[in-house]
């Protein structure tokens, strides 16, 4: 895998309670090393728009032909507006990796997921996503979850990203853009 690998990272902006619309931010970034774009969507609140405006967004953006892969950080955005990872994956003909520093805790996450309008589709999107993958090194441990890649094509990747503790520079930058974005950046990617 090349170190300037082209990877499109997304995360959410912050948002209030009584918002209904959520920006989203995808940064396109070469490897760990340079940011060449930005784009943003906005999704709904908890809604399940999710999988589609990113794939929106991607297929329509200049960089596409040049992505290698879609970086999230976690598989919600917008609260719990679910992204399925597999159907992002067919999509955008890319694979999708998740990326979270612990895991959730999952009876929780369902319960409240069952709550809310919609959560067939989105109970479905959490099955789809699949197990959740442990890797370490430099002494951090990262889980993520993945569509369209092997186990090792998404170490590699997040070997090459992860430069400074156990969120991949993409994600980072892509969530220090969405809170300056939503008032200011505190750097907690």
């Amino acid at each position: 895998m090349k170190k300037e690998i082209r990877i499109i990272a997304w995360d959410d902006c912050a948002f209030g309670f009584r918002q209904k619309y959520v920006t989203a931010v995808g940064v396109v970034f070469r490897g760990a090393a340079f940011l060449d774009g930005l784009l943003s969507t906005k999704t709904t609140k908890d809604g399940t728009d999710s999988t589609d405006m990113i794939a929106k967004s991607v297929l329509d953006s200049r960089h596409y032909d040049q992505l290698s892969y879609i970086m999230l950080n976690g598989i919600t955005i917008a609260g719990f507006n679910v992204v399925d990872i597999k159907g992002l994956n067919e999509r955008t003909k890319l694979p999708v990796i998740a990326v979270q520093r612990r895991k959730p805790d999952m009876k929780e996450f369902m319960a409240a997921l069952g709550k809310l309008n919609d959560s067939k589709k989105k109970l479905q999107a959490v099955k789809k996503a699949g197990k959740f993958f442990r890797f370490s090194f430099r002494g951090k441990e990262i889980l993520y979850q993945k569509a369209g890649a092997g186990n090792e094509a998404c170490e590699e990747l997040l070997r090459i990203t992860c430069i400074r503790g156990n969120i991949p520079e993409p994600l980072r930058v892509a969530h220090l853009i969405a809170s300056g974005l939503s008032g200011e950046s505190h750097g907690r990617a």
